[in-house]
């Protein structure tokens, strides 16, 4: 009991001679000030980097929009132009200018439907063909097309 009351003495003298002095009191308290005005500014800086993410993913959602209003007023103008309205006229209800000549088609044939479907299929597939490593700088570099 009396080693515990030493220590005790010794770290009662400790504090209140070493560190709850005048001098080391200003220092701890001038670094807990620096400490919350460093974590305000870190927090503040971190609030206003995704403030301004969230405004330019805004600032990206308007001009989308605007380009889709735009689309759709074009689309608008479209469908009232006199053309289209000739064309629809002429596609569903069979319309026709004077001194025009309807023409009736059978449907195509199995055979009509594949015939360039065979031919494209082998240029496709050369197409898609994966360019190795050093054709593709070759690309980059100068612009070259294919290297066959």
């Amino acid at each position: 009991m009396s080693e515990f009351k030493t220590r005790a003495r010794k770290a009662l003298y400790w504090l209140q001679h070493n560190l709850f002095v005048f001098d080391r009191m200003i220092i701890i308290a001038a670094v807990t000030v620096c400490l919350f005005f460093v974590w305000g500014a870190v927090s503040s800086m971190s609030r206003n980097w995704t403030l301004a993410q969230e405004l330019a993913n805004r600032k990206r959602e308007k001009v989308l929009l605007e380009l889709e209003v735009e689309t759709l007023e074009l689309e608008n103008e479209y469908y009232v132009s006199a053309e289209y309205q000739e064309l629809a006229a002429r596609k569903y209800q069979n319309k026709k200018l004077p001194g025009e000549t309807l023409i009736y088609l059978p449907p195509n044939s199995e055979a009509a439907k594949n015939k360039y479907s065979a031919e494209g299929s082998s240029d496709a597939e050369t197409l898609d063909e994966p360019m190795s490593n050093f054709e593709q700088w070759l690309v980059f570099l100068f612009g070259a097309g294919t290297l066959d």
